[in-house]
């Protein structure tokens, strides 16, 4: 690699942090190749080296944000259990209850701790993950622990938070409150 290609790399990289941060929402791979001029794959690679360097960015269904934890909203660990057909149900739940789900964990026996981002927060993001597992016909990370996960939730109040996991255990989704 040449110096001029290496600085190129470097400024694109830190435009693209502030891209994000300045965002607010998810960016795709290939919105923001347009936006700079080069391939989603150039993208691709950007963002891990950024996360090399320990950056909060984070890859979901969406695209990838900024993900500083300092939200000031509260978090709390779900365990659930439920077949993948009731996957929609569970996030309609949670999202309906004002919560957004981070992520997905599962325990796998080889691999340990298996950790998928989702961040999703309303209806239509929920719809949007879900069709992007169909039309991928992506597993879902529960269906290698018999439908067993952590779910990490994120809401403005411990009473939203209380509200729907209350929820979740009347629909039978909840194993365990963490």
């Amino acid at each position: 690699m040449n110096m001029s290609a290496k600085v190129l790399g470097e400024e694109r990289r830190q435009a693209i942090i502030q891209e994000l941060k300045k965002s607010g929402r998810a960016r795709t791979g290939k919105a923001l190749g347009d936006q700079f001029g080069v391939s989603r794959q150039v993208i691709v690679q950007d963002i891990t080296l950024l996360k090399a360097q320990n950056l909060p960015i984070t890859a979901t269904s969406q695209g990838y944000i900024w993900s500083d934890e300092r939200s000031g909203r509260i978090e709390k660990t779900v365990a659930c259990i439920h077949p993948p057909e009731r996957t929609e149900e569970e996030l309609l739940l949670l999202v309906d209850h004002g919560v957004t789900i981070k992520d997905v964990r599962v325990e796998h026996p080889v691999y340990g701790d298996l950790r998928a981002s989702i961040m999703v927060k309303n209806r239509r993001q929920v719809q949007q993950f879900l069709e992007k597992v169909r039309r991928t016909e992506a597993s879902y990370l529960s269906e290698l622990t018999d439908g067993v996960h952590l779910h990490t939730l994120e809401a403005d109040s411990e009473e939203e938070l209380s509200e729907a996991v209350q929820a979740l255990k009347q629909a039978g989704l909840l194993l365990h409150e963490a």
